[in-house]
């Protein structure tokens, strides 16, 4: 995988695959919000307010996810010296904080009519919360210094320090007692969900899943293009 670090071979890479993870990302989508909205039935105990689940729980797992892509270019960065990784990083960390943040929002809508509060301090959603703090706080350190050399390996500390809270949002709910119900798809055995409501919960994820490709994808090139931008303008002004 060391031959796609190179900046101009990854932008072509990028420019190959956005068409095709577009145009996946809307026929996903189409399906998806299908089968949530029209074609899966009401939970027996939720009723409609289970749909939100199809919002929510992809937004959770692409908040970790994207924290995961976010930390690796942040380590390749810091170990190997890779330019790529540091892009990368900066590139997914807004998209991660647009998942992390809907996914606080739309766990609130659904905790309001089944909890009967909007909030609760229980170790999973201060966890997640948390993971937003640490979406947001690699933003601000990348646009903390003048130095833009110097910011980006704070924030790339950050990153990496704060995988730590990943393994800590997943086993929250097996390590400490919490309203947040415990994990109903990765455990042993066969998921604990109906698959009229499984599939389409499966679907939206890909689509997310797409849908954050397209946007890194679109995003990375933007940020190697603002780069040589930046080189041209370097070696114009060291001429005059």
């Amino acid at each position: 995988m060391h031959r796609f670090a190179n900046p101009a071979r990854f932008a072509r890479l990028a420019a190959a695959i956005t068409p095709w993870s577009a145009a996946l990302t809307g026929l996903l989508f189409a399906v998806g919000l299908t089968l949530a909205l029209i074609a899966s039935p009401p939970d027996y105990q939720q009723g409609e307010t289970v749909r939100i689940m199809y919002v929510h729980v992809p937004a959770a797992w692409m908040s970790m996810l994207v924290y995961v892509v976010v930390a690796a270019g942040s380590a390749s960065a810091l170990v190997w010296r890779h330019p790529l990784g540091d892009i990368v990083a900066r590139a997914a960390s807004p998209v991660g904080a647009g998942f992390t943040l809907l996914a606080l929002l739309t766990g609130s809508l659904w905790g309001k009519p089944m909890w009967g509060t909007w909030w609760v301090w229980d170790a999973r959603l201060t966890s997640v919360l948390v993971l937003l703090f640490l979406y947001l706080g690699h933003i601000a350190l990348l646009h903390a210094f003048d130095d833009a050399a110097r910011g980006a390996r704070a924030a790339a500390i950050l990153a990496v320090a704060g995988i730590i809270n990943l393994p800590i949002i997943k086993f929250s709910v097996d390590w400490w007692n919490t309203l947040h119900q415990p994990a109903s798809i990765s455990r042993l055995g066969w998921p604990a969900i109906d698959p009229a409501i499984l599939r389409p919960l499966l679907v939206m994820a890909a689509a997310y899943l797409a849908y954050f490709i397209t946007l890194l994808m679109v995003r990375v090139r933007a940020e190697l293009a603002a780069a040589k931008l930046r080189g041209l303008r370097a070696a114009l002004l060291a001429r005059s």
